[in-house]
């Protein structure tokens, strides 16, 4: 029989001990939002029956588990978050728990303004000025930062281009050339999507500016020989 009482009183212990105290309205309209996890990704908090969720990562209900003291833990993140409010700024942040005493790293993760975009939001909205500016700054800013990805801007204008999206597969190979002045793949691409639009005067010039950076691309020197044999 206390054996029997030994287990109840442990099993009550553990369920209210994992239970999660209900997120103040105050709480919920502070944290709810958008915080910048690195250069061009976000994590998103929400709430669903004032309980506290996170889109990362293409993860759209991550529940973490409060462990008290307005602290989190993501399993998927294998994080302890919490939230806080700079005192001079006023700007909200989500923030790493460190693991232990010794670890001196702080991450802190801005909350972002409400029409506050990242490039490749800009990107994906078609915003290719916006996004042009944003991933220049991030190049600026670390020239190797993986949103930077060479090859990633010349899928993308690609998958453009298969739809017959002539304009946005052109605007995405321009960031790419932008990002990368000295790659002859970038013009290749360009004047590749010049030719599908039907546009072969241009196409030859960015197929020439190809060639200067790499004599070997036989495809762009082809093309252009053959042009200049109609001439």
């Amino acid at each position: 029989m206390m054996y029997r009482n030994f287990f109840f009183l442990s099993i009550l212990t553990l369920f209210i001990s994992c239970s999660s105290p209900a997120n103040s309205p105050e709480f919920i309209k502070k944290t709810t939002g958008r915080y910048l996890y690195n250069s061009d990704e976000v994590i998103e908090v929400y709430f669903e029956n004032e309980e506290l969720f996170l889109k990362w990562r293409g993860a759209n209900s991550i529940k973490p588990m409060n462990v008290g003291n307005q602290q989190f833990f993501v399993k998927e993140m294998n994080e302890k978050i919490e939230f806080s409010t700079d005192s001079s700024s006023k700007n909200q942040f989500l923030t790493l728990v460190p693991k232990d005493d010794n670890d001196t790293i702080i991450n802190n993760f801005r909350k972002l303004a409400v029409n506050e975009k990242i490039p490749s939001e800009y990107l994906k909205d078609n915003e290719f000025d916006k996004a042009l500016e944003g991933y220049l700054n991030i190049k600026k800013n670390d020239s190797l930062d993986n949103s930077l990805n060479e090859n990633n801007f010349n899928s993308l204008g690609y998958k453009e281009l298969r739809k017959n999206n002539f304009e946005n597969a052109l605007n995405i190979f321009k960031i790419n050339m932008m990002l990368y002045p000295n790659s002859s793949n970038v013009y290749d691409s360009y004047a590749d999507a010049l030719k599908v639009k039907g546009d072969t005067l241009q196409a030859i010039i960015y197929y020439k500016k190809s060639l200067k950076l790499d004599s070997g691309n036989r495809r762009a020197k082809s093309f252009v020989e053959k042009y200049d044999k109609k001439e």
